[in-house]
């Protein structure tokens, strides 16, 4: 009986890694069958021999009928019942397998069978970019309308090309903090791509944001005192309230060219466009920054 089963289980064995299933499989028909065969032996004296070989498989076992006089029945049964219980620990132990043999490209994912850039740079090691001029755009895109936080801000670094990216994507931005938890620096903020995949310069090597500053005052939360606060790059202060600046929506609008910026990504795989020119796109802001 096994080596029939491995016989039939050969057709399922393959060394590339997407047949692991194949083995396990044949495996755990390997392992049922030989239980079964042994219950075989328990069969009484009196049972009927079959005149023709048994066909391979448990399918003959599950058919039998248990009776007074004989265990065959209950060989079947114990047979099915250790051939799923083998079989089970055979795919969860194949599904591992495969796990492990799929091998990782870093700073790549696939999606929808196509590689995009990964997480290239991450929180503990950042790329250290910095800030450009922009000739497309001016820093301040919107005017003053006298709301506390009436400021967006297109910002453009420079990455080298490091930090390549796809329509859709975010990019993360640590800040130097503190933030609300008092952590130094603060934990990274993702924000939205807000130019092509080639940058506002077309070089390949930029990237842009656009960023609204976060401005509450009086509100519930509040990281400066009365007397504390201080105008912003556009001239926005509130000294003589309790005020809350958002962490790093006010570090990106204060950035001027030159400065130094902590950037982590690319990442995001959700909003990413479809191939096709012709397709009709919804553009909604997602709160991570607008693109």
């Amino acid at each position: 009986w096994l080596k029939l089963a491995l016989s039939k289980g050969c057709c399922l064995v393959s060394s590339s890694p997407q047949h692991t299933m194949g083995r396990a499989i044949a495996a755990a028909a390997a392992t049922g069958l030989c239980v079964y065969s042994a219950s075989q032996a328990f069969v009484s004296s009196g049972a009927p021999a079959s005149s023709s070989p048994q066909a391979p498989g448990l399918r003959g076992a599950a058919a039998a009928a248990p009776d007074a006089g004989s265990f065959a029945g209950l060989g079947g049964m114990t047979a099915a019942v250790a051939s799923a219980a083998v079989g089970a620990a055979a795919v969860r132990a194949a599904g591992v397998a495969r796990s492990a043999t799929a091998v990782k490209k870093k700073g790549v994912r696939v999606v929808e069978g196509k590689e995009i850039p990964w997480n290239l740079f991450m929180p503990k090691a950042p790329y250290k970019g910095k800030v450009l001029p922009n000739d497309v755009h001016p820093h301040t895109l919107t005017q003053d309308t006298g709301d506390a936080n009436w400021e967006t801000t297109h910002v453009t670094f420079d990455h080298g090309g490091k930090v390549p990216y796809i329509e859709g994507q975010s990019i993360g931005v640590i800040a130097p903090g503190p933030d609300k938890k008092g952590e130094t620096p603060a934990k990274i903020r993702l924000y939205s791509i807000a130019s092509s995949a080639v940058g506002d310069d077309q070089s390949s090597k930029t990237v842009s944001l656009c960023v609204k500053r976060v401005v509450e005052v009086d509100g519930e939360y509040a990281n400066r005192e009365v007397g504390e606060d201080k105008p912003d790059k556009a001239g926005t202060g509130f000294p003589d309230k309790k005020v809350y600046r958002g962490v790093c929506s006010n570090h990106i609008c204060d950035m001027s060219p030159g400065d130094e910026v902590l950037i982590t990504g690319p990442t995001g795989a959700e909003m990413l466009l479809p191939e096709e020119d012709d397709a009709n796109v919804i553009m909604l802001a997602t709160g991570t920054g607008i693109a």
